[in-house]
């Protein structure tokens, strides 16, 4: 291409980009959202400070930066009608004690149900899952102030570095505890008791229909009630699905329907059929290496 036309070339796909459309992502521009990396980096903060900070002096200017941040960033968001970012802001800040204790409760129940945990310290600061339950229950509290996209960004987040993918309006018990994590899916509309515990590779999922709004705001995803643990590789769908307390949902299960309290849940063995081969393995075919 020649100067002129390159220049061309450039000048039509700015006309085109920048021309108003009725798409979905004109749509998003016009609705308004908050920059992904200043709340993540604002995420890292609050995060710190529940999991971390206990020096006063430092929480007396890390608390107030953290309020200042956020309502800067719900200023950026399309917040509904009537929706105050002070009052947010101050109810989201006095939430922040409890969320501490909540979470001290997730890290004993961590170093109480897992015998390789040596030490608390050692959950803090290298369990997957702690810092995505930490993420979790401070995005909770925006979902339940009606805070818009920012919890979804926090979450997605905590996904992205942990594979642990739990949506901010799940509803989640003290003591729980994720062991290992990765693969692990909670949907929105989740409701876990106390003293739950999961392994990887779970799902609390939903019954998906063509068209996913006609079902917005329904309960779509599964209650687990007290005391449940559910083993790796377990699917557990339906917004009509309890699971009751002091039960166990054995690895690899899918469970489409409620189970009563005290159960044991288990998939039947799969059928596999073994037929004697006309050769004899060479002596090198029997020392694999893994």
């Amino acid at each position: 291409m020649t100067s002129k036309r390159i220049e061309e070339v450039y000048e039509a796909a700015i006309a085109e980009l920048s021309a108003s459309a009725d798409d979905a992502l004109s749509k998003a521009d016009s609705e308004g959202y908050p920059d992904r990396d200043e709340v993540v980096a604002w995420t890292e903060r609050v995060k710190s400070v529940v999991l971390h900070q206990r020096d006063r002096g430092r929480l007396r200017a890390e608390v107030p930066a953290l309020g200042e941040r956020l309502l800067r960033l719900l200023m950026k968001v399309g917040v509904p009608e009537g929706f105050d970012p002070e009052a947010v802001v101050a109810s989201f800040v006095r939430r922040l004690p409890e969320v501490r204790r909540r979470l001290a409760e997730d890290v004993e129940a961590a170093f109480e149900g897992d015998p390789a945990a040596k030490s608390f310290a050692e959950i803090v600061v290298s369990y997957p899952s702690i810092e995505a339950i930490a993420v979790h229950r401070l995005a909770h509290e925006l979902v339940k102030l009606g805070v818009p996209q920012i919890p979804r960004i926090m979450a997605e987040h905590a996904h992205a570095r942990t594979g642990i993918d739990i949506h901010p309006g799940a509803q989640i018990g003290r003591r729980f505890f994720i062991d290992h994590g990765t693969g692990v899916v909670i949907g929105e509309t989740s409701r876990i008791g106390d003293n739950v515990r999961i392994y990887q590779g779970v799902t609390l999922g939903a019954f998906s229909p063509r068209r996913g709004q006609r079902i917005r705001g329904l309960k779509r995803h599964p209650t687990i009630e007290d005391d449940v643990t559910i083993y790796a590789g377990a699917t557990i769908l339906g917004g009509e699905t309890v699971i009751g307390h002091c039960s166990v949902i054995s690895g690899n299960t899918t469970v489409t329907e409620s189970v009563p309290p005290n159960s044991r849940v288990v998939p039947e063995p799969p059928r596999q059929e073994i037929r004697r081969g006309d050769s004899e393995c060479s002596p090198e075919q029997l020392h694999w290496e893994i």
